[in-house]
């Protein structure tokens, strides 16, 4: 397993592979412990398991954040529909507790995933797909060299309404410029 540190937080790289595994090989109860999730999370993470995680071109990496001094799940900080052939992938990232927002954990944690992706994935782009209300992604993003390309209109669905999101997206040579 892939493993990176940041000041205050220990990052363990998750594949479909691993998710794989441990529904095979170990109870409900040992996964979200694992993996700090509640019965929500848990659901997400097990349709994933049995509904597939990847096909041949797209796939999803990410990394399970943990608090270093005690090791608790936090969060988590990745890519999903990361496209192989085209060299791009979709951020995601989230802190599971209020109590750990705004404390800088998730810009610690994203410039080590940025540069993992790009230089260990081999991306070439990245895009963030926020939510226009939701400041304080945006700032992060922007925080990270993020360029406004435009409005995704009602590009996902929150309990049966469509909304809108904003598309950011960074380049390798403009993340390493």
């Amino acid at each position: 397993m892939i493993q990176l540190q940041t000041e205050r937080l220990i990052l363990e790289g998750v594949s479909p592979t691993i998710i794989s595994e441990f529904f095979r090989t170990k109870s409900h109860e040992e996964i979200k412990h694992y993996f700090g999730l509640d019965v929500l999370a848990f659901e997400h993470y097990q349709a994933m398991y049995e509904q597939g995680m990847e096909t041949n071109r797209i796939s999803l990496y990410f990394f399970l954040l943990r608090d270093k001094q005690n090791m608790t799940p936090i969060g988590e900080c990745g890519f999903h529909t990361w496209n192989k052939f085209h060299r791009r992938a979709e951020l995601f990232y989230l802190l599971r507790k209020d109590e750990y927002k705004n404390k800088g954990l998730m810009t610690e944690a994203l410039a080590k995933v940025i540069a993992y992706g790009f230089n260990e994935l081999n991306l070439h782009r990245l895009q963030g797909m926020v939510d226009p209300a939701n400041e304080a992604s945006i700032k992060l993003l922007i925080k990270n060299k993020f360029v406004k390309e435009g409005i995704a209109r009602e590009d996902y669905n929150v309990d049966g309404t469509n909304e809108d999101s904003v598309c950011y997206s960074l380049l390798k040579p403009e993340w390493e410029g």
